[in-house]
């Protein structure tokens, strides 16, 4: 079952990234990550959030683009980056798989 709200920490780790730089692209991306706030404050991002925030590590992380040009790519090809990301996701699962079963002969 999927969660309704990741914490940043939570977050982080399913980017492989820190915090912090969770943090950073949600202020430079606030166009597109809204995340909710908790009564102490702390950022609370939703299944949605974190489809963009790969989407945006795909593009930094992955691509080499600069903030700005992700940014840029986000606004005019969101549909194909976010197809890009879910093909990524399945042939690390995929991948995973298969070396459990390399593993177990």
């Amino acid at each position: 079952m999927e969660k309704l709200y990741y914490t940043i920490g939570e977050t982080a780790e399913i980017l492989g990234e820190n915090p912090s730089l969770v943090r950073y692209w949600s202020n430079q991306f606030s166009k597109y990550l809204k995340p909710k706030r908790n009564a102490k404050g702390n950022r609370l991002y939703t299944a949605e959030d974190l489809d963009t925030l790969k989407q945006i590590h795909l593009l930094v992380k992955g691509q080499g683009l600069t903030l700005d040009g992700a940014g840029k790519k986000l606004a005019l090809e969101r549909k194909t980056v976010d197809r890009r990301v879910k093909v990524l996701e399945s042939l690390k699962e995929i991948k995973a798989r298969l070396q459990e079963v390399r593993r177990g002969l």
